[in-house]
């Protein structure tokens, strides 16, 4: 590939020149542009971005620190984050934990990995970039972030209890409530909840979700029609056999592998989800298509959790003198409809 000295001597003018076209600055005559421009092309010069990021204060240039890339929510959340810098023309560099990888579930739980966090942004800053948004891929309060650092930070899938950074997470109460909501309006009142882990935010708000929806719709809360899981396709199962003796009409599945458990007992039973059994799951994974006959969900906003991220550490960026008070940023989810649901005219009567 050719460097900046060949386009210049090939062009006939300065490396001075040359810089200047680059950079779209004014002083060459049109025809000196044209044929420079051209050279460029025809020796294929592509400039070396980040030796000219580490001249400029202003690199337009942000990192995104990811805890796994490989768990399902992550790379959604960094595309919306790409698509937003393609728009606003700004770089981004990419670092992957892989703490899920390595640790499994236990790193929610543990402080072990907060060493790698800070090694992580101060790399990220050696880096300089202008600012970093960091990853979760378990909603949770994350302790782990570094405070009193020199660049703006946001955090994405993920919270800070201490408000000291702005943050962007999905709102799971509104998701279940409408889950909810979508059974009850098929008719159904007797609506069987498989709860997920225990100790999961995630879990506590979308129960507050389906709790509600039965208030608003009048509906006596029964707490036998709540039994636990564990996000496993194995506590789904487990959960309807005890649904199955309780004449629940519909279950809410705080997941689609969780709901995956429901089909698996029900077609044991030959019993038909749609026709039998109403279910409702949460997620929209890949797998909720695939079930027979698919499974109705709550999609998350991952996407637009990347977008609304990178907008606000952009702003922070561009607008540094503005006043920013740190808030938790929450998206609605969408509900995705399939074929999962039945009409149950007799409840409704």
């Amino acid at each position: 590939m050719a460097n900046i000295k060949e386009i210049a001597k090939e062009s006939g003018v300065s490396i001075a020149t040359v810089s200047n076209i680059i950079n779209g600055k004014p002083g060459a005559g049109e025809e000196t542009r044209k044929r420079v421009l051209e050279t460029i092309k025809k020796l294929d010069y592509r400039p070396n971005v980040i030796a000219k990021n580490l001249k400029q204060k202003n690199n337009r240039t942000i990192g995104i620190i990811t805890e796994d890339l490989t768990v399902f929510n992550t790379p959604d959340i960094v595309d919306g984050i790409n698509e937003y810098c393609d728009e606003h023309n700004y770089e981004f560099v990419l670092g992957n934990l892989r703490l899920y990888k390595k640790y499994d579930e236990k790193f929610y739980h543990s402080d072990k990995y907060y060493g790698r966090v800070v090694d992580e942004f101060k790399m990220m800053e050696s880096k300089q970039v202008e600012g970093i948004i960091y990853v979760g891929c378990h909603s949770r309060n994350l302790e782990c972030i570094p405070s009193n650092f020199s660049i703006p930070i946001v955090i994405a899938y993920g919270f800070d209890n201490d408000k000291e950074f702005s943050s962007v997470i999905f709102n799971d109460e509104q998701g279940a409530y409408e889950a909810t909501c979508k059974l009850i309006e098929a008719g159904h009142q007797n609506i069987g909840v498989i709860y997920g882990a225990q100790q999961s935010i995630h879990a506590q708000q979308r129960l507050i979700g389906y709790q509600r929806a039965l208030y608003d719709n009048k509906i006596l809360f029964n707490p036998q029609f709540i039994q636990q899981g564990d996000w496993s396709r194995k506590s789904g199962y487990e959960a309807s056999e005890i649904f199955f003796e309780q004449n629940v009409t519909a279950i809410f599945a705080m997941n689609d592998l969780m709901a995956g458990g429901v089909y698996d007992f029900f077609y044991e039973k030959e019993h038909k989800i749609g026709t039998d059994i109403a279910i409702v799951g949460f997620d929209n994974r890949e797998v909720s298509k695939a079930y027979n006959p698919s499974l109705s969900t709550i999609e998350l906003p991952l996407f637009e959790i990347g977008r609304q991220s990178a907008k606000l550490l952009i702003d922070m960026i561009t607008q540094p003198h503005k006043e920013v008070n740190p808030e938790i940023y929450k998206i609605d989810c969408k509900f995705i409809e399939r074929k999962s649901i039945y009409k149950n005219i007799i409840d409704k009567v």
